[in-house]
């Protein structure tokens, strides 16, 4: 019974830790360690069980929820982070879809934005692999929901695996919106080889494809190369791109559009 309630203490503690991480940040192994009142030795412990669970990255002295080069960040991180211009981005993007459509939505934070928007332009086919995605088209009338299952990634609540992309090999639609973790140079790129796997197979399945991006992704790469940018019909940013990386986009023949504030 001591050691059920001593397991217990500990999820309560991490769960705690990681929400805390979350909210800022980062954070060092010394102030976790004063926060939840253990030893450093414990908060070590605790963040290579969080970092086995893909919920946060370890670093000298401490710990970090933000992404780097190969290693993307948590989904429930992803959902916290630029929320308002990931809704201007959707909002925008919505005028390119249509009632009687096909669509494919990844399980990108930004591309989830969108569906608040499909109401107003049913009937529709969506497809996704994004569990949340799924919960949230579940409830929408006249939305016809396509579940592309697989093995269940917690990290990403999303499905992923050779099920999930022989899903999407089995399909063809009239468009889809996705988005990444990083673009620079004319590409777009992600940390994860199995990541870009998904999102290439779901780019060759549609007619038109639209890549959704909030300004924090430019001017960065990660160590997959996706596609190069010229492979989408739009790209879809924020207003908070600075003009010279626009300019730098056009530069690259891509097709940007900037979102305006309703």
């Amino acid at each position: 019974m001591t050691e059920h309630r001593t397991g217990r203490r500990r999820t309560q503690r991490q769960e705690e830790m990681s929400q805390f991480v979350m909210a800022r940040g980062s954070a060092t192994a010394a102030d976790l360690a004063a926060e939840f009142r253990v030893s450093v030795n414990t908060i070590h412990r605790d963040l290579d069980d969080l970092e086995r669970r893909g919920m946060v990255r370890k670093f000298h002295g401490g710990v970090t929820a933000q992404p780097s080069g190969v290693f993307e960040t948590n989904v429930a991180y992803r959902l916290r982070q630029m929320l308002p211009e990931k809704q201007q981005i959707a909002g925008h993007a919505a005028r390119y879809v249509e009632p009687g459509m096909s669509i494919l939505l990844d399980d990108s934070t930004t591309a989830l934005q969108l569906i608040p928007h499909l109401a107003e332009r049913t009937p529709l086919k969506v497809a996704t692999n994004f569990q949340e995605a799924m919960h949230r088209l579940s409830a929408m009338d006249g939305v016809g929901l396509l579940g592309l299952g697989g093995e269940y990634d917690h990290q990403h609540d999303a499905f992923l695996g050779v099920m999930c992309l022989q899903g999407i090999e089995a399909i063809r639609v009239d468009a889809c919106f996705i988005s990444t973790s990083a673009v620079g140079g004319g590409d777009a790129y992600h940390q994860e080889e199995r990541v870009v796997a998904f999102k290439r197979a779901m780019l060759d399945a549609s007619a038109r494809r639209y890549l959704l991006l909030d300004h924090t992704k430019l001017g960065k790469v990660a160590l997959h190369r996706l596609v190069p940018l010229t492979t989408f019909d739009r790209v879809i940013v924020d207003d908070g791109v600075p003009e010279a990386v626009l300019a730098d986009l056009r530069h690259h023949q891509v097709a940007v559009e900037v979102a305006s504030r309703n």
